[in-house]
């Protein structure tokens, strides 16, 4: 029955995307970054002077469109709106070596200068993508004005694992957690991110999920978790000066919320904390709105001095 397989959930989901990106005004652009590097973005058609521009960057999953399509709409209308495939997803690779998180930095504003971007970005990282996003205010704090950073383990280090602090025991058992090969493990990775996983997921749909996003480039990808992880100290992490917002789901299986308190220390008083109550890893699927609400304040509408002097810096959103 060859025909049984014939329509696929996965694409579909995926050309609506497209179609969404393109009605919220981006265009998909691929650029050859020279020494074997491709990157693929989403940028704005028409670049508008007067907006300020915001870097959005997905983590581990399908491609950025997955992650993001629940915000570019109303970013666009405020801000000039990048959002890239970080290489080994969507139509982004590099045929070198490197696998660190500060190589997709690199890699990231490589692209963005082949497009003329001269004005400083405020980037907005998700998970993985918060690692790349604090590598890239990190490498060039010249180039970044203001920072958000999602459920992102940034402060992690690789004695923590061996410590217990995570539900995985071992990098290998993540990866295969966050690399799934079969429905399996995707049921084990929903439960794991979110607090109200969907409780129904038919085999044939996350097999076709499978088949279509997550085969290509698998090796590569297990090899940018692993560089991720190994030989990471706290002690090695640069400090960053640039205005931070750290957003996280306070029942975050991934990374604890633990993680979250230790990189609001790291930063200092330039970072703030807010904590999104019943919600897990996956906080741009389970609190969409609550997140773009944080985002909003803190990259559109700055609090002024006077209330800033009443705010917290740690505060929980329900």
């Amino acid at each position: 029955m060859t025909g049984a397989r014939c329509f696929s959930f996965t694409a579909f989901q995926d050309r609506r995307y497209r179609r969404s990106f393109s009605s919220a005004g981006l265009k998909s652009v691929t650029t050859d970054l020279g020494d074997g590097t491709v990157m693929h973005c989403w940028m704005p058609k028409r670049i508008t002077a007067s907006k300020p521009l915001a870097v959005l960057i997905h983590g581990i999953g399908a491609n950025a469109m997955w992650q993001w399509n629940d915000f570019v709409s109303n970013l666009t209308c405020r801000f000039n709106v990048f959002v890239p495939d970080l290489v080994f997803f969507g139509d982004s690779y590099t045929t070198g070596p490197e696998r660190s998180e500060s190589f997709q930095a690199r890699s990231v504003m490589a692209m963005l200068e082949a497009h003329g971007v001269q004005s400083r970005v405020n980037i907005v990282g998700l998970s993985y993508g918060g690692f790349v996003a604090y590598s890239m205010a990190a490498q060039f704090p010249e180039s970044v004005d203001r920072l958000v950073l999602c459920c992102a383990g940034v402060c992690l280090e690789e004695k923590d694992m061996y410590e217990g602090m995570f539900k995985v025991r071992s990098v290998e058992e993540a990866a295969s957690l966050l690399l799934p090969e079969t429905p399996e493990k995707i049921r084990e990775l929903v439960k794991l991110t979110f607090v109200k996983p969907i409780k129904v997921l038919p085999s044939c749909f996350l097999n076709d999920f499978i088949d279509v996003m997550c085969t290509e480039y698998r090796q590569e990808r297990k090899e940018l978790i692993q560089a991720l992880h190994k030989d990471r100290k706290m002690s090695n992490l640069p400090k960053i000066s640039k205005p931070t917002l750290i957003i996280w789901g306070e029942q975050d299986q991934i990374f604890p919320l633990e993680l979250a308190h230790r990189l609001k220390r790291h930063i200092g008083e330039k970072a703030q904390l807010v904590v999104l109550k019943n919600a897990g890893h996956a906080i741009n699927v389970e609190k969409p709105k609550e997140m773009y609400k944080n985002i909003k304040s803190f990259l559109i509408d700055p609090l002024t001095p006077s209330k800033q002097e009443n705010h917290s810096n740690d505060h929980k959103v329900d």
